[in-house]
């Protein structure tokens, strides 16, 4: 049997998935993607694009040229929902993109696959990947595809191959869960004629129904049980039970004439003990799974493909330093672990129990005092993150993300975004010390984009190493330059 090599093989052609085969095949990493399905799934999925993903999607070019919210002052605020509750209020700077897209996931999913397919990544479908074995230096992978048994080699693997990942599993990573305590349903279907379900969130008092008409005449709705967790819940859902559980919630008859898909979900969690084994990474679902209130699950997923995505390329490539790679599981694990956190919050307050309802009440009054400055919806949004420190000594700005600043630079107007399309850090300077910082990173120029700009007030500091993703890696206050150009990308000089 012949074995094919490649740099990096990632198991799961779903968003996250395609999303990480883009950054790898964009720093030209040959990269080979096994994904099981034979094509691009059309059933409805995740819609939701919150406003950290959306802002580093854009820097790397991902969803085009999406225009700022606003003029430039303020921010920009949008309605959103906590705990079924309406008025939590998601806000960005009016610099960036709105802070809540919505796109179909089959959508991100084409538009990720022909942007790794351009970039040079082999997208393979078809592949169910059995076999996963790391050996000193390689890791090989055992696929069957159209044409029979075929074996991968390569420097790493990455299982982005959903919640019940065989990547996670045979390499032996651990996970943290809690069990599924309640039952839901979701499904799009044609309610008969007078049985209206006016779209929103409807709590009674044996749980909640979720409607949102959608094209074509169809209703598409979500139930949630919290009588408990259902003992069959792996079996296929059908228009029957769908309509018992609706009609049994809502306390009267709804008829439904026909679906198109259906499914039943449960808040099950899962938090990996680990994101990396070895040779061996996990991304997306396979890393975390959570009950999907929100909308996060899609977002964080992509999130950990646009921070895991540089870092593995540097390391594929000779060019980071020795603990780089590891950077990923520091910060990726405690995101998911709040996101997880405040759905099981979310959650814990959409149980129809009437002693509740004092707390219902006042998270809806805390969320309309907030306003703009919405705690809730920072956190929703993962626009509160702060990644750990790497230095010893970090400035107060290390680890915190870099809004976009409209720059005026010796080759005429740029932004944050545009410089950072081309996936190098970014080295941005304005300041009169700019000819001894660039002097100070001139063994890593091969790397960087350096760049000088004009004193701007937007900007936190009179110098900046700014990753790929958007946050800031060092500003003056704390280590050197030099430290942190190590810690990130090994020492000077290094291809």
């Amino acid at each position: 049997m012949s074995v094919r090599h490649t740099q990096v093989v990632v198991v799961g052609g779903g968003p996250v998935g395609l999303l990480l085969a883009c950054e790898l095949a964009g720093y030209g990493v040959r990269t080979a993607v096994l994904e099981a399905e034979t094509a691009v799934s059309a059933r409805p999925r995740a819609t939701t694009l919150h406003a950290r993903t959306v802002q580093c999607l854009v820097r790397r070019g991902h969803l085009g040229d999406i225009p700022p919210a606003g003029d430039g002052r303020g921010r920009a605020a949008r309605t959103f929902h906590f705990a079924g509750i309406d008025g939590l209020t998601v806000s960005a700077p009016t610099t960036e993109p709105e802070p809540i897209v919505k796109c179909a996931q089959q959508d991100l999913e084409h538009g990720f696959e022909r942007r790794a397919g351009a970039a040079g990544a082999r997208i393979l479908r078809g592949h169910r990947v059995r076999e996963i074995r790391e050996s000193r230096n390689r890791v090989r992978v055992t696929s069957e595809g159209p044409r029979g048994t075929e074996t991968w080699e390569a420097d790493y693997v990455v299982g982005a191959d959903g919640a019940r990942s065989t990547v996670r599993e045979q390499a032996g990573i651990a996970s943290l869960t809690h069990p599924a305590t309640v039952s839901a349903m979701a499904g799009d279907v044609r309610i008969g004629d007078g049985d209206v379900l006016g779209p929103g969130w409807h709590r009674t008092q044996r749980g909640w129904i979720a409607v949102k008409p959608v094209p074509d005449g169809w209703t598409r709705l979500r139930t949630l049980n919290c009588s408990g967790a259902h003992e069959h819940r792996h079996t296929p859902l059908t228009l029957q039970e769908l309509r018992r559980e609706v009609c049994w919630i809502a306390g009267r008859d709804v008829n439904m004439a026909e679906s198109r898909w259906l499914s039943r979900f449960s808040d099950f969690t899962r938090l990996a003990a680990a994101y990396r084994a070895g040779r061996i990474l996990l991304a997306g679902d396979a890393a975390h799974v959570h009950f999907p209130i929100g909308g996060q699950g899609l977002s964080t997923g992509l999130l950990d493909s646009l921070h895991l995505g540089w870092k593995l390329a540097f390391t594929v490539l000779g060019r980071a330093g020795a603990g780089l790679l590891d950077s990923y599981d520091a910060e990726r694990r405690p995101a998911a672990q709040r996101v997880i956190a405040n759905t099981r919050a979310q959650l814990a307050l959409m149980r129809p129990d009437t002693a509740l309802d004092p707390l219902r009440e006042l998270f809806a009054d805390l969320m309309g005092a907030e306003g703009e400055s919405s705690v809730l919806g920072s956190m929703i949004t993962a626009q509160d993150t702060v990644l750990p420190a790497c230095s010893v000594r970090p400035s107060r700005w290390e680890g915190r993300f870099l809004y976009n600043v409209a720059l005026t630079t010796s080759q005429g107007k740029a932004d944050v975004i545009g410089l950072l399309h081309e996936g190098r850090p970014l080295l941005l300077l304005t300041g009169e010390d700019a000819d001894v910082y660039r002097e100070q990173a001139r063994a890593w120029s091969h790397l960087l984009r350096v760049v000088h700009a004009a004193p701007s007030p937007d900007l936190p500091s009179e110098a900046l190493l700014v990753r790929p993703d958007g946050y800031i890696a060092w500003a003056p206050g704390g280590d050197g330059l030099q430290t942190l150009l190590e810690k990130y990308f090994g020492e000077g000089g290094t291809r």
